[in-house]
């Protein structure tokens, strides 16, 4: 009996032995979860094992019985860190907070890389500074982001794009929590992206199709939910108040035990809007629940469902002026519902596999129930638009080595939609399925990066297309006291853009289909500088952008005597232009991102323009020539604070109602917002918006929002 339990005593101990135990932290010694852990032989630089973090930080990977190794880990939103361990067996790896080309992010690969090896344009916001800028919605976190230029048609809640490098508003992929919310065809409106409880948000800028589809031909948006990460479990409340009636509260509960993770959470947001008719309401409630089955095995389940009620004025203030009453029978309400469930497997010898169910429910309806006489064009109307995008995708991912990686995948997914105007028929319902298979592959030789995409896509309605990119990177000068890290990147790319539902399967009385129709196209070419100064304490970047994007959409008049059109790939459009950043740690906790975006557009080819405004040499709506963001930030211990500023230059625009208006002047946005903790568990804060009480118009017709405030506190219990 007592030879059995030494013989099980010494196999436990040279079990022990033979693991590595890694913990990795935050600069606040908190636990980082979902962090990547690779063990790199050191010889010849072979990926033996990799693991991800748990809810804890905490990581364990078998050793071989002999040799030097290397620990590298990459965890989304800090630098990368690598530690020899040839000699240890229980690692705590602290990460840093870092500059941009050195801070790990996930969209421009798929993977996890640090942003110098990501060859494209990449900015984060964490969740600390979206905490300080505390965003109604989403648009006001992205207009303060170098490159994005955000149009809202009005207040809170109200329809707002995006316009990135030149391109259409659907021309942007928006992923939240691994799920595209766009509708077929890419429309989203970011005035009612709620980001309570986000844990990081990563904007892409440049053709992203190789690896997202269709929609991500200027740029994806991707958006992560706070995983709980304290033994304790932490519960959160916060409420605020301000000027135009606005009131706001939210809850969250969060925490990890063991092998398991959780954050339920929920907001309510409420205010009555400047003017008449600008009332808007959201409320979200998610979950975000993960679990790790086994050593190599997890499982995450993720959950969202949002509903807004806006008030919807119409346009009735141009450039300062009212030229008729607003719109006060008009409103609308959004419902949407997203769910996913993701199996990863980390396999031996550097394979990962990651499965993802996913299913996303849309619902809008808006009802202008009395038309107004003394308004242009006011008709009653009753929209609904009914939409249900789900599938499953799945991503392979390689590593044989430190310098190299291959990330492969295949994506189905099937689109339903009704669409229409119940006053005015015909409605249209359409339904298509897309079956998509992407590879890509990342090499790192000496000083310069390779990574090489491609993606093919058959789709039910349109038939096969593909997609390529090509990117290359070259560290000019690796390192030196004052000047260092100088890096120049080429990229070439394709995008494309489906149809939407209404113009693939639009008919009868007044529409034809055009069974010919194809998806929109663009051809993406960019060259840029990346240079460090001061060892990385300030970056300057600067990017040249070619944007050519032709097989456009356009509704042209096939029969004019009975008012009948079909919609025909006969656009032709030109973007190009020059981004310049500026990114500065002035001190460990003060950083300034300031950039400005010189954007050219014409109309190359529009055989039925609407007016003289889409004419073939015109510059494409609502992108001005000239547009600069500044972010200024500090995130102390007890207290923190930003400054944010927006400038957009005159843009060509109208009101198409006849009041002869071609342009929407430009003007000069400033927020700013702080807070303060009274406690440790006791924190206060406020945000102005439109510190300067500036009038302006995104969209011609739609006056902004006036200065604004709000203020309230947060309270922590529990938690660690």
């Amino acid at each position: 009996m007592r030879v059995r339990v030494l013989y099980f005593l010494l196999l436990s101990i040279a079990a022990s032995a033979s693991e590595l135990n890694v913990k990795v932290i935050d600069p606040s010694s908190a636990a980082v979860s979902g962090a990547h852990v690779s063990l790199i032989r050191g010889s010849d630089s072979k990926v033996l094992r990799t693991a991800v973090t748990s809810a804890e930080g905490t990581a364990q990977i078998a050793l071989p019985d002999s040799g030097s190794f290397r620990v590298r880990v990459l965890a989304p939103g800090f630098a990368a860190e690598t530690l020899d361990v040839s000699a240890q067996r229980e690692v705590t790896i602290k990460l840093r907070l870092a500059p941009t080309s050195e801070t790990v992010v996930v969209t421009a690969t798929r993977t996890p890389v640090t942003g110098e090896a990501a060859a494209a344009d990449v900015n984060t916001l964490t969740a600390e500074q979206l905490t300080t800028m505390n965003p109604a919605a989403a648009a006001d976190a992205l207009r303060f982001l170098p490159g994005a230029l955000v149009n809202a048609a009005g207040q809170r809640g109200s329809l707002t794009s995006l316009f990135v490098r030149g391109g259409e508003s659907r021309y942007n992929k928006v992923i939240v929590d691994g799920v595209t919310v766009n509708e077929p065809g890419g429309t989203f409106d970011f005035g009612t992206l709620p980001l309570n409880e986000a844990g990081r948000l990563e904007f892409v800028r440049g053709a992203q199709s190789t690896l997202y589809g269709s929609d991500a031909m200027t740029s994806v948006v991707q958006v992560w939910t706070r995983t709980g990460n304290t033994r304790v479990p932490e519960l959160r409340l916060g409420a605020s108040g301000g000027n135009f009636s606005t009131a706001s509260g939210d809850a969250s509960l969060a925490g990890a035990h063991e092998r398991f993770d959780y954050n339920l959470f929920a907001d309510q947001f409420n205010t009555a809007g400047a003017w008449t008719n600008n009332a808007y309401s959201d409320s979200l409630q998610g979950a975000n629940v993960g679990a790790a089955l086994n050593d190599r095995t997890s499982l995450r389940i993720r959950f969202r469902h949002s509903n807004s009620h806006t008030g919807v004025p119409g346009e009735w203030n141009f450039n300062g002026t009212p030229l008729q009453p607003p719109n006060t029978s008009d409103w609308s309400q959004l419902n949407n519902i997203l769910g996913s469930a993701e199996l990863a497997v980390r396999a031996p010898s550097g394979w990962e596999h990651h499965l993802t169910g996913f299913d996303y429910l849309y619902r809008y309806y808006e009802l202008n129930a009395n038309g107004d006489p003394a308004r242009v064009f006011d008709f009653p109307s009753n929209e609904v638009d009914r939409i249900n995008r789900a599938g499953v995708e799945y991503q392979g991912d390689y590593s044989e080595r430190a310098w190299s990686h291959t990330t492969f995948g295949y994506r189905v997914e099937n689109e339903n939609g009704f669409v229409g105007n119940l006053d005015y028929p015909p409605q249209t319902h359409g339904q298509r399925l897309n079956n998509e298979a992407y590879a890509q592959q990342q090499v790192i030789v000496g000083r310069f990066d390779f990574i090489a995409g491609a993606r093919f896509i058959h789709n039910s309605a349109f038939g096969n297309t593909g997609v390529p990119r090509v990117a290359v990177a070259w560290q000019a000068l690796r390192g030196a006291e004052v000047v260092s890290g100088t890096r120049v990147r080429f990229s070439y790319a394709t995008g494309f853009k489906e149809p939407r539902l209404e113009e693939t399967f639009a008919g009868p009385p007044y529409t034809q289909a055009d069974t010919a129709l194809k998806p929109e196209r663009s051809r993406s070419f960019e060259a840029g500088l990346q240079q460090n100064f001061l060892h990385g304490r300030y970056l300057f970047t600067t990017t040249y952008f070619n944007n050519l994007f032709h097989d456009q959409i356009n509704y042209v008049t096939v029969d004019p005597v009975n008012f009948i059109g079909e919609y025909s790939n006969v656009n032709r459009a030109l973007a190009h232009g020059v981004e310049a950043e500026l990114q500065a740690k002035l001190h460990s906790r003060l950083l300034l991102d300031t950039a400005y975006t010189y954007t050219s557009t014409q109309i190359l080819v529009n055989p039925a323009p609407i007016s003289s405004l889409y004419n073939p040499g015109q510059p494409l709506l609502r992108r001005p020539k000239h547009s600069a963001t500044v972010l200024l930030s500090y995130l102390g211990s007890r207290w923190g604070g930003n400054v944010s500023g927006s400038f957009v230059g005159r843009r060509p625009d109208s009101d198409f109602l006849g009041f002869n208006i071609d342009h929407a002047a430009g003007y000069v946005r400033a927020d700013i917002g702080g807070w303060y903790a009274i406690h440790p568990r006791l924190t206060v804060f406020v945000n102005v918006e439109n510190a300067l009480d500036r009038r302006y118009n995104e969209v011609v017709g739609y006056p902004a929002l006036p200065i604004n405030f709000r203020a309230g506190f947060r309270i922590r219990v529990g938690g660690e």
